[in-house]
């Protein structure tokens, strides 16, 4: 299943959740935090603006973002995935290289 998000909504693919710490302990599931890191997988046309112009989004397909921690309180689950979808003033900023 596809999703199509509106106006300036994106959908998010979280990144794995850290299963051991740096020093080799593993980790239970009720102590992981969910990570604050994502992959883009759609995004949708832009913002309406005060006087009707759409402005595209900042960020595209494919893209690494990190957001905040509380961001994205709407999750679905899509063929078994779960999925964020946050409102691109939600995203504080794009991981490059």
């Amino acid at each position: 299943m596809k999703i199509r998000p509106l106006y300036d909504r994106i959908v998010v693919r979280r990144k794995e959740e850290e299963t051991t710490t740096a020093g080799g302990i593993v980790l239970p599931g009720s102590a992981t935090e969910k990570p604050n890191q994502g992959e883009v997988i759609s995004v949708g046309q832009g913002r309406v603006l005060d006087n009707g112009e759409l402005r595209p989004l900042s960020v595209k397909v494919g893209d690494k973002i990190i957001f905040g921690k509380y961001a994205g309180s709407n999750t679905i689950n899509v063929d078994g995935e779960e999925l964020l979808i946050l409102t691109e003033s939600e995203v504080y900023g794009v991981i490059e290289g």
